[in-house]
């Protein structure tokens, strides 16, 4: 019912929240991208996006049919991979940023181990500065994780602001320094953080050091202070405390996928290619 080809195209506007961005990554050109979308709203008898000249949204019909165009993609690559015999193999390092662990990025690699079951995939979780490191010194073959917004490195999965989160009930007294919960230095979302801060004249303290996302959440779920989160990931039992406090914009950063040009880059392109959510590219 509904064609692999519009689900691509729905895909990349969903994933990017732009039919420009969605053109170029899918290397087609925004009115036939625009006309997948409308043939697909025709198939699904739904609205499933909607536009004005600030923003492209999704609508509740839109966000199911993610769901359901990734669970479809996701069999029709299996289905392909099956029947064409694919003998891809070797071993591919991949390093993901913690925070990006709680998002659909399990179910891809679950996808992609079904897809490519000789490809041994081995998975590090870690802070994004220390995972680029490590994939500067050779050690990963291949980095999923999040830079200030604009560095220009790594193909771009999707753009995100950061914002100040804290818990529905937190209360920060006027006039006393701000009570952060962040990573240790150095951590581009602590530095972008306080810099923000001292930009608008804010005194701050850290009050907890955490080194994974987990200790972030369950300190802020404490009531010991706010942190700073990517708007997209924020739980549903935290909220955005920036007008409440009167806190600075913080700023926005690129989750990105870099890899190391001496690794297996056709493991890598598959493992893009599941990620972001396109067909592997037949040499």
């Amino acid at each position: 019912m509904f064609d692999p080809v519009l689900l691509r195209s729905f895909l990349a506007v969903a994933d990017t929240r732009s039919f420009t961005k969605a053109a170029e990554r899918l290397k087609l050109s925004q009115p036939t991208v625009s006309q997948h979308l409308r043939k697909l709203e025709q198939a699904a008898g739904r609205i499933l996006v909607t536009r004005d000249t600030r923003e492209v949204r999704l609508t509740d019909n839109g966000d199911a049919m993610a769901g359901f165009a990734r669970t479809i993609l996701a069999a029709h690559e299996a289905a392909t991979a099956y029947f064409t015999g694919t003998a891809m193999q070797g071993r591919l390092r991949f390093g993901a940023a913690d925070d990006l662990s709680i998002t659909r990025l399990p179910n891809i690699l679950r996808h992609f181990r079904q897809l490519y079951p000789r490809i041994n995939l081995e998975l590090t979780v870690n802070q994004s500065g220390q995972l680029y490191r490590k994939l500067k010194a050779g050690q990963l073959d291949m980095v999923f994780i999040k830079q200030k917004a604009g560095d220009g490195e790594g193909t771009l999965v999707k753009r995100d602001s950061l914002v100040w989160v804290g818990q529905e009930k937190t209360v920060l007294e006027p006039g006393s320094p701000v009570p952060l919960i962040s990573y240790p230095a150095p951590s581009p979302s602590r530095q972008m953080a306080i810099e923000a801060l001292e930009r608008a004249g804010r005194t701050w303290r850290i009050t907890c050091n955490v080194r994974e996302v987990n200790g972030i959440l369950a300190a802020v779920r404490a009531g010991i202070g706010v942190a700073v989160f990517s708007q997209s990931l924020i739980p549903d039992d935290l909220v955005m405390v920036n007008q409440r406090f009167d806190l600075p914009p913080v700023g926005d950063v690129d989750i990105t996928l870099l890899s190391n040009p001496v690794a297996n880059q056709e493991l890598v392109e598959a493992l893009t290619s599941a990620i972001l959510g396109r067909p592997l590219r037949k040499s």
